[in-house]
């Protein structure tokens, strides 16, 4: 995904998933950290509803541009991630 910086042009990449609670957690290739709640985003409800080894089992799409869970045939799109931010 493509984000500007100012009048920079930065691609950024996810480079990391994490779960806490019912808060989903993506870090970026540019250090930062992004949170969504699972539970109060209603096309997540497949995620927020799944086991926690199920969570635990993602991969991220070459280029960094999404994250799959191959097990619940399903993904997320960082580009979907990054226009809700920020995100009570």
């Amino acid at each position: 995904m493509i984000t500007s910086v100012g009048k920079a042009v930065q691609e950024v990449q996810a480079t990391s998933v994490r779960f806490e609670g019912n808060r989903l957690y993506v870090s970026l290739s540019d250090e930062r950290e992004i949170s969504v709640p699972m539970d109060k985003v209603e096309w997540l409800g497949w995620l927020a509803h799944a086991m926690a080894e199920e969570r635990e089992r993602w991969s991220i799409e070459p280029g960094g541009f999404a994250i799959y869970w191959e097990d619940l045939e399903n993904g997320i799109e960082l580009s979907h991630l990054m226009t809700m931010q920020p995100l009570v």
